[in-house]
């Protein structure tokens, strides 16, 4: 009787995730889909082509590696902030971690389109507008609360007795951050380095306003609207790009989704 009365919501759950999946579809069926046949409206790419993927190779390249480093340099920057504040405040209990946390929820709380603008000014003056370390420091910015705050979150619930018991072995704050408190945190630590990378991969808020001019220095979220004319759209390239452009992050999610479930279950240590 129980199978019998939740047919229906198994039913509403495959046909909302089929809804939301048929727009991934509709990319990957226009990216092989040649340009005199696109408009037809086909549900499979009848005029089967590899041609908008030659042109992505050729043309986008440049633009995925600028996106490949700022987003792998936006990882490395938000964990060498976020994992020592948050054994500061978790573990060292240094004062003012209320003060700190209410900061980071405000800090979150900011419109990236406010922040835009000022790191438009403030790059301007400093000469980082245009360039790729400007768009990582940027990046981090939004990386940074979220991953102080997940792994705050994490480090507070690991038992007191086993600092306790490596401060009386001797061991140095240095080394308990370095051979207790990081090991265990890897499942945190993962969930955050994905949400960085995640942000700096498909951030266009920042890439617009402070790297509009960069050249082929620009991240894959501008250098895709070379396809896109005031009087011309080349849908074709523009679809295959975006399905080059969703493969690193589909991977991603695919290896690392076991170390998230685990992760943003904070305040237990999990092995």
């Amino acid at each position: 009787m129980k199978h019998r009365s939740t047919w229906w919501k198994t039913l509403i759950g495959v046909i909302l995730t089929l809804v939301m999946l048929f727009p991934v579809y509709w990319m990957i069926n226009i990216a092989f889909t040649e340009r005199s046949s696109i408009r037809s409206g086909d549900l499979y790419p009848k005029a089967f082509t590899l041609e908008n993927f030659q042109r992505v190779f050729a043309d986008q390249m440049p633009y995925l590696g600028t996106s490949l480093v700022i987003a792998l340099s936006c990882v490395l920057v938000t964990l060498l902030i976020a994992l020592p504040a948050s054994y500061a405040i978790a573990i060292l209990r240094l004062g003012g971690a209320k003060t700190v946390n209410f900061l980071l929820v405000v800090a979150q709380m900011i419109p990236a389109v406010v922040m835009a603008l000022g790191f438009y000014q403030i790059f301007n003056e400093i000469g980082l507008l245009d360039t790729i370390p400007g768009l990582i420091l940027a990046d981090s910015t939004v990386a940074v609360p979220f991953a102080v705050m997940l792994l705050t979150s994490f480090m507070s619930g690991m038992p007191v007795s086993l600092i306790e018991a490596a401060k009386i072995d001797g061991a140095s704050n240095w080394r308990i951050f370095t051979r207790i408190v990081i090991p265990l945190s890897r499942n945190s630590i993962v969930t955050t380095s994905l949400f960085a990378f995640l942000w700096a991969w498909s951030d266009f808020m920042f890439a617009s306003t402070l790297d509009s001019g960069g050249g082929l220095l620009r991240p894959i979220t501008m250098g895709i609207y070379d396809y896109i004319g005031a009087q011309n759209q080349e849908w074709g390239p523009l679809m295959a790009t975006a399905v080059v452009a969703s493969i690193p992050t589909a991977l991603l999610l695919i290896v690392a989704q076991k170390y998230v479930a685990a992760g943003v279950t904070a305040g237990a240590i999990k092995d």
